[in-house]
């Protein structure tokens, strides 16, 4: 029982932590006879300051894929302040007498009410959209940039049908792949449609599809001041277009883990591994995910990806902390150079793709009253392409979040 709440508390600071919030978020308990009810959320805004160019999206996160590399980063200009108040959302949860416990929520990040969570569960038993279960908070590092760093396994929610039991948990969920080829396509220039421009880039490959579920296996518990979280997962790259199919099987696995060192310093991080299955790998890619296959002469190549976080948390007391994290994530496009090497136009494709994204970022979070989070972050981001060519980019945030 004992380890049980442990676990349990674990999880609950880990979500915490990840969601930046400050002090326990007291939710707003709603009238419902024999139903436990409540409405919870926060009012959040973001204002970013890019330092020496303008990588922010929205939430004001940065984006690997908006970094200079090569010459164009010699012509980059400075200075760029944005602020937006999207990452705001609200939800609802209720629990019935017999204990099934329901959750919907939602924010606004786009720009319109989008959303998050919309589940069910009852007896270890759960079914609708959440955290995959390829995912933990377990060695995540708090940042006031909504995308973070790398982290373990699928840093998004997605449908599912889950059963838990203990620290074991299986899923079967909504497939995510991305099977890509180099196309040749062309523009006209209206004012010239005589003479058509051609490019080549990466294009979803043609009858790409979804065949089969995710599976997924996650084990997370805790023994004394140490947590950890280990999941896999197998899932199908396929094609066919009536004449022509493949396909093939991808994989992934992480592991995460927490000790805290003393009652003010913890040290956390994750390790992830993906062959065929980057699609369920943050902050890989142009920016989120990279792809998980090609086709080249009709068969489906895998593409292998691994990355890895490492961050410390010191709590100083009075409602200050710092963080501190380092996220990584590589490409290996080592095969693609070789399949592609025989037409210099798709080559130069693969050697212009995002092969390594790295972040540090540091911030502080002070917690004036319970439930309100004021903090400042820096972030040094980089990214090299297969080429070589690289780019950077240096950025200061700041958060002002009020729970609810």
């Amino acid at each position: 029982m004992q380890n049980n709440k442990l676990r349990m508390a674990i999880r609950a600071t880990a979500a915490v932590a990840a969601f930046g919030m400050a002090g326990q978020a007291l939710a707003l308990d709603v009238p419902t006879g024999d139903w436990d009810t409540s409405i919870y959320g926060y009012a959040r805004l973001n204002a970013a300051y890019d330092i020496d160019e303008n990588v922010t999206t929205s939430t004001m996160a940065g984006d690997f894929s908006k970094i200079n590399t090569g010459a164009a980063e010699d012509n980059e200009a400075t200075g760029y302040f944005d602020a937006d108040a999207v990452q705001s959302r609200i939800g609802i949860k209720t629990m019935s007498p017999e204990g099934v416990k329901m959750v919907v929520e939602g924010d606004f990040r786009g720009g319109n009410l989008r959303l998050r969570h919309a589940y069910g569960e009852y007896n270890g038993v759960l079914a609708g959209q959440t955290w995959s279960n390829f995912n933990s908070f377990v060695g995540f590092t708090s940042t006031l940039d909504f995308d973070s760093v790398s982290a373990a396994g699928l840093f998004g929610r997605t449908a599912q049908l889950r059963y838990t039991t203990g620290p074991l948990s299986f899923s079967v969920e909504e497939p995510r792949s991305s099977l890509v080829t180099i196309k040749e396509t062309e523009s006209f220039d209206p004012e010239n449609p005589a003479t058509p421009k051609s490019s080549w880039d990466w294009a979803e490959a043609s009858g790409a599809k979804d065949g089969m579920p995710t599976l997924t296996a996650r084990f997370e518990d805790s023994a004394g001041s140490f947590s950890y979280s280990a999941a896999a997962l197998v899932h199908q790259v396929a094609y066919d277009t009536g004449t022509s199919d493949d396909s093939a099987m991808g994989y992934g696995a992480f592991l995460a883990g927490k000790i805290a060192i003393t009652d003010m310093v913890s040290i956390q991080g994750s390790v992830n591994y993906s062959d065929g299955a980057n699609q369920y790998m943050w902050r890989t890619g142009e920016n989120y995910y990279g792809p998980d296959a090609y086709v080249v002469n009709g068969d489906v190549e895998t593409i292998k990806t691994m990355g890895g976080t490492l961050g410390t948390s010191i709590n100083l007391g009075d409602g200050r902390k710092v963080n501190v994290v380092y996220g990584m994530a590589t490409n290996d496009y080592d095969d693609a150079k070789k399949d592609f090497a025989s037409n210099a136009s798709q080559l130069a494709v693969v050697n212009g793709s995002a092969e390594t994204n790295q972040a540090l970022m540091a911030n502080y979070q002070f917690s004036p009253v319970d439930n309100v989070m004021m903090g400042v972050e820096y972030q040094y981001l980089m990214t090299e392409d297969v080429s070589g060519d690289d780019g950077d980019a240096n950025r200061l945030l700041f958060a002002a979040q009020y729970n609810f």
